[in-house]
C-alpha cells in the first residue's frame, strides 16, 4: 500500500475521520467534521483524501447484530455510492458494529472527561473502524510468488 487510507465513521451530526500511518499498519484518530449534509459533505471529506493524498476510503457500515443490513446501513451504502463517484477511488464499507461503544470504552479507561469524550470519539471510533479494515487485510492470505 503506497498511500494512506482514511476511515470514516459517518453519524447523524459528524463525521469522524480517521487515517493510517505512513507504514499503512495502524489506525490514527484525525477529526471530526460537523455533518451538513449533501455535496457539504463529501466536499469535507474530499478535502481529508487530497491532504493525505489517500487511496481509498474505509466507511463504517451499520449492520445490525444479525449482519443485517438496515435503514442505517442502506443509508451507508448510499453514501459510499456517491462518496465513489466524488473522490475517483475506492469506497470499502466495513461492519462498524459497537465501534463508538468500544471507543467510549477506551476514552471511559483513559479517564476522559465526558465533555473530552463528546470532541473525540467519532474520530476514534473511525479509528477502530480503520483498525478493523487493517487486521482483515493482514488476516487474509496473500497470493503471489513467495517474498
Amino acid at each position: 500500500m503506497s498511500g494512506r487510507v482514511i476511515g470514516i465513521d459517518i453519524g447523524t451530526r459528524r463525521i469522524g475521520v480517521a487515517v493510517t500511518d505512513g507504514l499503512g499498519l495502524t489506525a490514527q484518530p484525525h477529526a471530526t467534521l460537523a455533518r451538513h449534509g449533501g455535496q457539504r459533505d463529501l466536499d469535507a471529506i474530499a478535502t481529508v483524501v487530497r491532504a493525505f493524498a489517500a487511496e481509498r476510503v474505509v466507511l463504517g457500515h451499520p449492520l445490525t447484530p444479525e449482519g443485517i443490513a438496515g435503514r442505517a446501513a442502506r443509508s451507508a451504502e448510499a453514501f459510499a455510492g456517491r462518496l465513489r463517484a466524488a473522490l475517483a477511488i475506492p469506497v470499502d464499507l466495513v461492519d462498524e458494529s459497537f465501534s463508538t461503544v468500544e471507543a467510549e470504552e477506551v476514552l471511559l479507561r483513559a479517564d476522559v472527561s465526558r465533555a473530552r469524550r463528546k470532541q473525540v470519539v467519532d474520530r476514534l471510533a473511525a479509528a477502530v473502524i480503520l483498525q478493523r479494515w487493517l487486521d482483515a487485510r493482514k488476516a487474509r492470505p496473500r497470493s503471489g510468488p513467495a517474498e
